[in-house]
Formats: C-alpha cells, structure tokens, sequence
C-alpha cells in the first residue's frame, strides 16, 4: 500500500531523496551466538536507489507517522520484523539535506537474532559483526554515517556489559 510519504524531494542541486516527509531506518541489534553484537543489513535489490549495496531496513515516512513507527513499519514490510520483540533504544537524524528532508536512524535491539522474510527490496538481509559493517559496500548515505552510528553502537553496548 502506497502512502502519502511515498515520492522524490528535490533539492537546489538536483540531488533527490526518497520520502515527501523524509525517511527512517531501522539499526537492530542483537547479541550473535559468538559473543558479538550484530547489526541486522539489507541487501538492497538491484532495481532500487543505490541498488545492490547494503544498509538498513527503512524508507519514506508518511506525514501521520512519528519517525520510529517509520522504521518499524518499514522493518516489517522489508524485513518481517514484527514491532513487538523489539526495544527502541535512540533515535537521531543522521542526514540533512538543504530541502528540509531528513533521515532518521532508529536504533533499537532484540534479545537474539529475530527471523527474517525480505520482500522484493532486498536480496538477501543478514545479521552482521559490527565490526566487519564497514568492510562491505554499503550504500552510500548508510557509509557516511556508519562512523558516528558505530561510535554510538559500541558506547551502547559498553553500557550494557
């Protein structure tokens, strides 16, 4: 279904982005079975923007929706992660563009590594060592911020142990 988020902002530049009232993804961490933390990564299908690289769940938020219903509406359409399991740890902007849009990263976690279905946009989704994030090609947007998300990740995950 189609909501009203759903189109390009344009800015002065030419640069566009998708979602009218901006977008938000989905960070979910999870404790994987070799005593690491894992990220939850989209493969995202070929035909979409930036295709073929990897980032998080996520996409247009419509204009009734709060950023985090935004990335969980968004990780149970691509991902098939349910809302309910997860616990939503922070949210923050992690894009600007001059047009007014923004990006949200939501970051959130899970007890263990929660089941995953894709949809048609992705190729695969794969819970991945924080550590090895970076080592693969990441959407562009996701890489720039992937320092600063990380940073915050391993805060995070110091604070829990």
């Amino acid at each position: 279904m189609r909501g009203d988020g759903d189109g390009w902002v344009l800015d002065p530049d030419g640069s566009r982005y998708w979602g009218r009232h901006g977008a938000a993804g989905l960070l979910l961490l999870a404790p994987l079975p070799d005593g690491v933390t894992g990220v939850l990564l989209q493969h995202r299908a070929a035909w979409s923007h930036q295709g073929g690289t990897w980032a998080l769940p996520g996409g247009a938020r419509d204009s009734h929706e709060s950023a985090i219903d935004t990335a969980i509406r968004e990780a149970d359409e691509e991902a098939g992660i349910g809302g309910e399991d997860l616990r939503v740890l922070s949210a923050f902007v992690t894009h600007s563009a001059p047009s007014g849009w923004t990006y949200t990263t939501v970051i959130a976690e899970v007890d263990e590594p929660v089941r995953t279905v894709a949809n048609g946009e992705s190729t695969e989704l794969r819970w991945v060592d924080i550590a090895d994030v970076e080592h693969m090609p990441l959407h562009p947007a996701f890489e720039q911020s992937w320092p600063r998300l990380k940073g915050h990740l391993t805060t995070a995950v110091r604070q829990q142990s």
